[in-house]
């Protein structure tokens, strides 16, 4: 069977080879009239909320940002996109468009640390939710989120689309499920993209935040630092205020991958070491060198990122590879091969799937991640499959919350200087206090930090 065909027939790529348009919607969705509202209206706040309103004909009632001028280009552009033609309410903050409960789902595409809290009030409300990885800044924030859902009975599927990535289900079904890997026994994952900002103090000083911008409430529950020019927007990631650093951002994607294409759980020991070792005088403060190993019963998965120098294999720096004693598996957002043991030269193959056919728009959106608008798709489709028949999604948020601890507990690992036993039942450290105070970041004041017991 040929790739083409594979795609076409294969039950775990949802039986579509070609998704629905909004002038041919499959059945499943034709009578979905959600309506939507979207918190975090930025670079990746569009792009998922783009890619639902090409699948189904939902209505975008609402757009929350603290940036008046990002919500407000939102609200401009949504217009022009959504069947209705309106254009949606604008808010600035999340709990006033909660108050209106009038949606049926929420995307959350805040920055990490806002994640936790819209989350947890948008299931309180009602709302079905879709958030961005990780599904936090501390690992019982996590759990609080994992226990809503769970409370309140509503859907939330968590932005690790690698579980919808057309050419990534390809490689697990024809070379994981065939077996072709013989017995697995290590993945390493990677990212050596240069994505950490190298700008200096002197490059970027601290400024008052533009007048479009609510600065106060952009800080939120996390600790209040001067506005520069760097964190907004988009450079949040490179400051631990506001996210988990690229393992949050970067190895929770590959870990992520790993996990459901080998049937993993929760690792039981994690371990990780890194620092910041060549880009010192730069005002980012996450690492730029980092390595951590997530010890499971049935194997070890290794993580390295590196922010400088030159990746081992220039064709996948952002990677998972997979070694079997009959062959390795190499993966990326961009491609796959597989490799039979003692040979040098990929044996199968696959890439992206583009549809530029049924969404020309993709050709030419600003900043769209073409290689990736499958897989959003996808993943918003397989959403929208749980919402109405009320299952698990694919990327749950029970699993969103396995991934997203794990890295968190790596960086906890590393600023402890040891390795960390992880109890599943009991939700944290095995006889380590030092490490279980570390399970939960200080919030600042007024906001309070949710907790699993009290959603």
């Amino acid at each position: 069977m040929n790739r083409c065909d594979f795609l076409k027939k294969s039950s775990a790529a949802f039986a579509f080879s070609t998704l629905p348009t909004l002038q041919a919607l499959s059945s499943d969705f034709i009578d979905i009239r959600k309506r939507v509202a979207l918190i975090g209206s930025g670079w990746y706040g569009k792009l998922d909320l783009f890619r639902l309103i090409q699948v189904a004909p939902v209505e975008v009632v609402s757009i929350c940002d603290v940036d008046a001028n990002m919500a407000n280009d939102a609200a401009d552009q949504v217009a022009g996109r959504q069947m209705s033609g309106k254009r949606p309410r604008v808010f600035g903050d999340y709990r006033k468009l909660l108050k209106e409960k009038d949606f049926d789902i929420v995307l959350i595409d805040t920055p990490d640390h806002w994640h936790a809290m819209p989350m947890i009030e948008a299931v309180k409300a009602g709302a079905d939710v879709y958030v961005q990885k990780p599904t936090s800044v501390d690992v019982v924030e996590s759990q609080a989120m994992l226990a809503a859902a769970r409370k309140y009975n509503r859907v939330v599927q968590v932005g690790t689309q690698r579980r919808s990535t057309p050419h990534l289900i390809e490689a697990r079904d024809r070379v994981i499920n065939e077996g072709l890997l013989g017995e697995i026994s290590h993945a390493d994952i990677c990212c050596y993209y240069h994505m950490r900002r190298k700008t200096t103090i002197e490059e970027a000083p601290n400024v008052v935040a533009p007048p479009n911008l609510d600065w106060d409430m952009y800080t939120g529950p996390a600790p209040m630092r001067p506005y520069n020019s760097i964190i907004h927007p988009r450079g949040w990631r490179a400051f631990r205020e506001y996210c988990n650093g690229i393992v949050g951002d970067m190895c929770v994607h590959m870990l992520d991958m790993v996990r459901w294409q080998l049937d993993l759980g929760m690792p039981s020991n994690i371990s990780s070491v890194g620092g910041i070792y060549m880009d010192k005088a730069a005002r980012a403060n996450i690492t730029d060198t980092q390595t951590a190993t997530f010890q499971f019963p049935e194997m070890n998965v290794v993580w390295n990122h590196r922010t400088w120098g030159d990746p081992p294999d220039p064709e996948y720096p952002w990677s998972a590879i997979i070694y079997g004693n009959k062959g390795t598996l190499k993966m990326s957002v961009h491609k796959y091969d597989f490799i039979p043991h003692k040979k040098r030269t990929s044996t199968l193959n696959g890439s992206p799937l583009f549809e530029f056919e049924q969404y020309p728009i993709d050709r030419t959106e600003d900043r769209l991640e073409k290689h990736v608008s499958s897989a959003v798709r996808w993943h918003m489709l397989d959403f929208l499959r749980a919402v109405e028949s009320r299952d698990r999604p694919v990327a749950d948020i029970e699993q969103g919350h396995i991934s997203s601890i794990s890295c968190l507990l790596a960086n906890n690992s590393m600023a402890l200087g040891r390795s960390l036993e992880w109890d599943e039942k009991a939700g944290k450290v095995v006889n380590d206090e030092q490490a279980n105070e570390l399970l939960i970041r200080p919030y600042r004041k007024p906001w309070k930090h949710p907790h699993p017991k009290r959603v």
